[in-house]
């Protein structure tokens, strides 16, 4: 099964989003195996956006991303990068369809509510930069063989 990081930034937390955000997935049938509440050092900050160190914003996303807790999340399943680009949307969430979280909450692109991989190499990356692999738990939900054939 694939694996994509979330996390669900500050304006995310402090909007109180992240029980909807998590049931989205859960609803859709993805698995939740990493969950933490952190308080990004700006260290992490600058690994996690280190391709856009040398672009004017980078200083604006670290500051962001380290002014109040992000809840960083690990899930699993079939397709689980592509699927969650799609209910995440597009990252201007004024150009953002409906039905998706940025459409259905967000106005502005600095201020998007979440973060997701977007590709398998992405994934791995930033999984390994937020989770040890201890914080991830290997199980199998019950449910399971109501989703999958």
């Amino acid at each position: 099964m694939e694996r994509t990081f979330l996390a669900v930034k500050p304006d995310g937390v402090q909007r109180g989003l992240v029980g909807n955000i998590i049931g989205r997935f859960e609803s859709k049938g993805f698995q939740l195996v990493g969950l933490k509440l952190v308080q990004v050092s700006r260290e992490l900050a600058e690994k996690h956006y280190g391709e856009h160190k040398e672009r004017p914003f980078f200083p604006g996303l670290v500051n962001f991303i380290t002014s109040a807790p992000v809840v960083a999340m690990v899930w699993e399943g079939k397709g689980v990068i592509a699927s969650a680009r799609k209910i995440i949307g597009v990252t201007n969430p004024l150009n953002a369809e409906n039905g998706t979280i940025r459409g259905d909450f967000g106005v502005d692109v600095g201020r998007n509510i979440i973060h997701g991989s977007d590709a398998p190499d992405t994934a791995e990356r930033e999984i390994a930069l937020w989770f040890t692999p201890a914080e991830l738990c290997n199980w199998q939900p019950s449910i399971s063989t109501w989703i999958y054939e």
